[in-house]
């Protein structure tokens, strides 16, 4: 332990050399799209949106936003945008409760935004356990990554419950706002002009075909989106599903900790929803996904991943399995926001950007977007002129980026690193990770931080892996290097680089580390027409 832990040292040492630099950069960069922000959101606003008076209906529309959606995203924005004053029309396809297993966690820092967004409420009364962190478990070992939120307040920290509880809260803020209109339909499409978005065909509950109009149409219909390919280019992957159950009668090894089984064939994840419930979630290649409905998924459950599950978990992890209609399987989609610029429209949430479910990092990405957005708006007395508003939201894009690109590429990178590989250097890196873990100090630290969304930089997170590399093959060649033993730290590097690398690509290498160098990034808001005659 004292060689790993020098190697550790040693590792961090060097890459804090290395990553000063970086970091002091990247704090600079924060201040000032904090500051731009803050800036924008300290301005007057009126409580009625102006109008563009032009007598076409195409150009007033009968409300001051469309958002499609009342999920997590749609009814915080929604509840937000409402609170400034906007007239919204929120479109949602049903409004009864969601009987769903994603969406059942939220990081600390996820519960910051509800916080600056007004909705901390919404985790009281539906049941909701506090979540300080995971434990991981492997070949008998364990590592606890507990969040560090020694700094906050003791109601902080993460929460895990049902989503359906969850979302309903969320609506049930929305509609108590008089100038927010929330109604069943679904939205068919898109109603656009010379280029621009004008509004939205619809049909109600009842199927009556609909039109609504507004300057400004924001889309948050979920990952099953049927309006993306119109605002964005969407490549899709769907690497595994997570095979879902509910346990009962049983609890967790730590309190208020969830566990991650790092097994084989398939990472297991447990953590509470309620104060009776434990939902488990076995994480299972697309490829090798059993049938549900002839028995073989509930067979390879009991043969393959039940004796990997831990002892205190194990009946009733079986008697999960025997209860009918207790399996639900959910596709692990991966996404990377690729937006293309339409006056009119925007895209936010799970329709414009997805990541693996493993660290349950959606609803933290989904809620910062919104606090940005609501930043971003409140500024705009007038929304008529499409264009110009349309290049001043695209900076959205570039001040998500810290959030969302952290968060998405912990996720996708960590799913890879969990899911078990007949490859040696897979192998050796997992252990490499939880070897880093428990080290603990700023190495641990630092990994937590970005895991529950209160160190969202894209920086911290190529430094701490830069560090388990530097630790990962220092650890391979003590305690003297061989030829064979730098073989297989070469191949480690190569392993991980070609893991993180192409997600780092992805998500854009120059919004997230060169964001200064993004013209976007500057944008400020168009002014006021109203104003504009004014001074002439």
């Amino acid at each position: 332990m004292a060689e790993q832990y020098m190697v550790g040292v040693l590792g961090g040492v060097i890459a804090s050399l290395l990553g000063f630099v970086f970091l002091y950069r990247n704090s600079l960069i924060r201040f000032r799209g904090l500051r731009k922000l803050n800036r924008a959101a300290s301005m007057d606003f009126p409580k009625r949106n102006s109008v563009n008076k032009t007598g076409k209906s195409e150009g007033v529309g009968t409300t001051d936003i469309i958002i499609v959606g009342a999920g997590v995203a749609g009814a915080a924005l929604a509840y937000s945008l409402g609170k400034d004053g906007r007239q919204v029309r929120v479109i949602e396809r049903d409004l009864n409760a969601p009987n769903r297993m994603a969406g059942e966690s939220l990081t600390p820092g996820g519960y910051l935004k509800l916080i600056e967004l007004g909705l901390e409420d919404c985790v009281d009364e539906i049941d909701a356990q506090q979540l300080l962190g995971y434990t991981l478990y492997k070949d008998g070992k364990e590592a606890r990554v507990s969040f560090p939120l020694e700094k906050f307040q003791s109601h902080v920290a993460g929460r895990t419950f049902h989503n359906g509880r969850f979302i309903q809260r969320l609506r049930k803020k929305v509609a108590s706002l008089h100038n927010v209109s929330l109604e069943q339909g679904t939205v068919t499409s898109l109603i656009e002009e010379n280029g621009i978005v004008k509004g939205v065909h619809y049909k109600n509950g009842s199927g009556k075909l609909l039109t609504t109009y507004a300057p400004l149409t924001i889309v948050c219909d979920g990952c099953f989106s049927n309006l993306r390919r119109s605002l964005c280019y969407p490549k899709v992957d769907i690497p595994s599903n997570f095979v879902g159950l509910t346990l009962t009668n049983c609890n967790l090894p730590k309190e208020n900790y969830g566990a991650i089984i790092l097994a084989n064939p398939s990472p297991i994840v447990f953590y509470q929803i309620s104060s009776t419930e434990i939902r488990c979630m076995v994480n299972v290649p697309s490829e090798k996904l059993p049938s549900v409905s002839n028995g073989e998924m509930a067979c390879y459950l009991k043969t393959q991943v039940a004796p990997k599950v831990l002892p205190e978990l194990y009946d009733s992890f079986i008697s999960a399995i025997e209860k009918k209609g207790n399996i639900r399987i959910a596709p692990n989609k991966i996404m990377a926001a690729a937006p293309h610029l339409t006056p009119g429209a925007l895209l936010i949430g799970d329709a414009l950007n997805m990541r693996h479910a493993i660290t349950g990092g959606g609803m933290t990405v989904a809620l910062s977007d919104v606090v940005i957005l609501r930043d971003l708006l409140r500024p705009l007395h007038d929304l008529s002129d499409a264009s110009p508003i349309s290049k001043y939201l695209e900076s959205f894009y570039t001040l998500r980026k810290p959030m969302s690109s952290t968060i998405n590429i912990l996720a996708n990178v960590l799913q890879k690193i969990f899911s078990a590989s007949s490859n040696p250097a897979m192998e050796n890196l997992q252990h490499t990770f939880l070897g880093y873990l428990r080290l603990g100090g700023m190495f641990s630290y630092g990994a937590s931080a970005m895991l529950c969304g209160l160190c969202p930089s894209p920086l911290s997170l190529a430094f701490h892996f830069f560090s388990i590399a530097i630790y990962g093959v220092g650890r391979l060649l003590l305690p003297f290097p061989s030829p064979r033993r730098l073989w297989d730290g070469a191949k480690l590097l190569w392993v991980a680089s070609s893991i993180l690398l192409p997600y780092i690509y992805s998500e854009g290498t120059r919004q997230m580390f060169f964001p200064l160098t993004v013209p976007a990034y500057y944008r400020t808001p168009p002014e006021n027409k109203d104003k504009k005659n004014f001074m002439h």
